[in-house]
Formats: structure tokens, sequence, C-alpha cells
């Protein structure tokens, strides 16, 4: 019986014992693996995602970055007249069969016929309605495509290549597309190079942002990241300053000299203001004098009040 043998050295057990020897493995580990490889060259270093940033534009082909937003449909004739009077671009404009043209339906098309790059499609009720999950659409629907976000380490490469110190906006925890599209405005009127928006619980870049931007998002782009506090500490590494906007900041906007050079304003909601994480990060934490005494302003205002100092600063 197994185990009862009275054999000596007899295995009782289908294991292996220890083996003798490394099999070269200890001196192939002292071998070393060679001199370090140059930044340009190690996996995500910041200087190898800005020669990669370089080299993409040089071809032509901007990065996209790790996600999407989602498609989106404009309803009803106000929504949609003013959608392509602001030039937001759109893919399909859909007209219900048989629809009472008035004034609003013959902008809209008229509208969409001028842009050139807009498809007019008839289509019944029933299928709009679908289309748009019961809502009142009466009978326009515009479709919106996907917007391709740029990558945060494009925004800054991009200004270098420019011989310009990147000047850029990070919003934190801005949920309201209408507050986005007036920074991407302000960040066009002053100078900026882009602006960065969280990939999760934050606004993105909806008909609504288009609309507030009045144009100025189709020649500034907006970055995603998966996560904002990586996204600066890699713009640091890249020699940059992190600026967060904050009630209760050590240095008062007049006396910041840091806006003079690379720089990233970091901007909070206008109720919880900077996260816990992102507040860590930043390098200054920066407070706007209000001496008429209102107590805060919204993530648009404030945007622009530190971008035209920053304008200002740079002549």
């Amino acid at each position: 019986m197994a185990g009862n043998s009275q054999r000596p050295n007899r295995r009782t057990s289908n294991k292996k014992g220890a083996q003798v020897g490394s099999g070269g493995q200890r001196r192939r580990g002292l071998e070393g693996k060679g001199p370090t490889p140059p930044a340009e060259m190690r996996k995500g270093h910041a200087k190898q995602r800005a020669a990669q940033a370089k080299a993409r534009r040089a071809q032509g082909r901007p990065r996209k970055a790790s996600g999407k937003s989602a498609s989106e449909l404009v309803v009803g004739r106000n929504s949609v007249v003013e959608a392509l009077r602001e030039h937001v671009p759109a893919s399909t404009l859909y007209v219900q069969q048989f629809i009472d043209n008035d004034e609003r339906v013959r902008e809209a098309v008229r509208l969409a016929g001028e842009d050139g790059g807009i498809n007019l499609m008839e289509a019944p009720r029933p299928e709009l309605d679908r289309m748009t999950r019961g809502l009142h659409h009466q009978g326009l629907v515009l479709q919106v495509p996907e917007y391709e976000y740029a990558h945060p380490d494009d925004l800054a490469a991009a200004a270098y290549d420019e011989g310009e110190d990147p000047l850029i906006v990070a919003l934190d925890g801005i949920t309201d597309p209408r507050n986005l599209g007036a920074v991407v405005r302000s960040a066009s009127a002053f100078g900026g190079h882009g602006v960065v928006v969280p990939e999760r619980r934050a606004a993105g870049m909806t008909a609504g942002a288009w609309k507030t931007s009045a144009g100025t998002a189709a020649h500034t782009p907006v970055a995603r990241a998966a996560n904002l506090t990586r996204a600066l500490e890699s713009y640091q590494k890249a020699g940059m300053m992190v600026v967060g906007l904050a009630a209760d900041g050590d240095v008062e906007l007049p006396e910041l000299d840091v806006l003079e050079g690379p720089v990233v304003v970091v901007v909070g909601s206008e109720g919880k203001g900077l996260s816990r994480l992102v507040g860590e990060t930043c390098d200054v934490r920066v407070r706007i004098p209000m001496p008429g005494g209102a107590e805060s302003l919204n993530a648009g205002v404030a945007a622009g009040v530190v971008l035209y100092e920053a304008a200002r600063r740079r002549g």
C-alpha cells in the first residue's frame, strides 16, 4: 500500500523534487539588458509620445483619443435651424414625409443644401418617432456624427512645433456642454492651444457645445483624457506648470507670473471646485480677485478671465 513501503528511497508521490542548477538563468540575469535607450525610444515616455504626435501630423493623420462621443440627434424645428445656422457639423437632415412646409422647414432644407456635406433624407413619421424614441421632433431631425477628440499630448506638441509656449485649459467636473463651448470660444479668442476634458462624468462636444463655441470648435481642438490627473502629470513632465483655479488659492491672478510660460489652467465646477486628486496635482492654486462681492464665477467666465490675463502677459 502506498505510504507503507519498507523499501528505502522509494518514491511514494508523483511530485518531482527540486531541480539541480538554474538552467543558466542566473548567468543570463547578470548579463543585463544593455544601455538605457534614449527617451524617444522608451515606451510610454512623454518625449516618445511627442515624437509620435509630430510624425502623425507630418503624415496628416491626427491621433485619436481612447474614446469617441456618441452620435447625437438634434430634434425640433427651432433646434435644428439654430444648429445649422451655427454650422454644427452634421451628416444627415431627416425631413418627415408630407410635413407642413413652414418657414423653419424651408430654412433648414436650404441651409443643409448650402453646406454641401449634409445628406437630405425623407422619412415617414413612424421612422422618425423610432429614431428619436418618441421625442417631439416636429418633423425635423439632424444627425450629428461622432466628435473626433485629440490626445492631450498632441495639444502641447502642436504648440511647441509652432514655436509657442503651450496655453491649455483642463476642465475638472464640468458637466454642462454650454460651459465647455464657452471655454473653447475663450481659448480660441485668447490664443489657447486647446481644451482637455475627462473621459467620464464630464461634458463632451455635443451639438450644444458646438453652438456655444460659435464655430470656434472647428479650429480649437478638444482632447479627452482617460485619467485627468495622469494627463496633468504628463504635462508637468514635459515642463509645463499646472495652475488650478480655487476660491482659496494661495496666489491672486495678477501676481501669477507663470502664465508667461508653458502652462495648463485647470478649472473646476462652480459648486464643488477642483477634485481632491486634481487639486493636489496642481503646482499652484490661484484665485481671481472679485471686488464686487460675487462668491464665484462659472467655468466659462473664470477660464475667460485667466486666458485674457495670459494673453495680455504674452503680448
